[in-house]
């Protein structure tokens, strides 16, 4: 079953069972997936969908540290919950230990060496975790440590 079949059915379930926050959530995922689909014209694999989603979720993280910075639990919470809702329909990200090997591979594949060669690697891993959800500042920061 695809992404987009089971976010569907998921939508369904949770109409049936008037589950007002896991429909909300539903139905903006689904929104900020045709808004991408529409953008670049062709529908989306779920690769592309886990990207939108990623990106989702890191939005609700920047709107968690805000709500508590403004003394807001309640909205916080909100966010967090919407969070765990985004999550379940990601796929299982990267342990600290794979990313670490996959980072090592690819510098000894691409032969890099130096600092100058990090924008080749962070491309090269990027494309290996296409679809996965990952903070590319952490990525960018396990490059750096390698290289120097």
């Amino acid at each position: 079953m695809s992404l987009h079949d089971r976010l569907t059915e998921d939508l369904k379930l949770a109409m049936k069972s008037r589950d007002q926050l896991r429909m909300d959530v539903i139905r903006m995922i689904k929104a900020a997936v045709l808004n991408k689909e529409v953008e670049l014209k062709r529908d989306l694999d779920d690769a592309e969908m886990s990207r939108v989603m990623t990106t989702l979720v890191k939005q609700r993280r920047e709107s968690v540290e805000q709500f508590e910075k403004a003394q807001r639990a309640e909205l916080a919470e909100k966010e967090r919950r919407e969070i765990e809702i985004i999550e379940a329909y990601l796929p299982k990200p990267l342990t600290p230990q794979e990313l670490e090997a996959l980072v090592v591979s690819v510098i000894s594949e691409t032969g890099a060496s130096s600092m100058k060669d990090m924008g080749q690697i962070m491309k090269a891993v990027m494309a290996r975790v296409a679809g996965q959800p990952l903070d590319g500042k952490h990525v960018s920061d396990l490059v750096k440590s390698k290289l120097s």
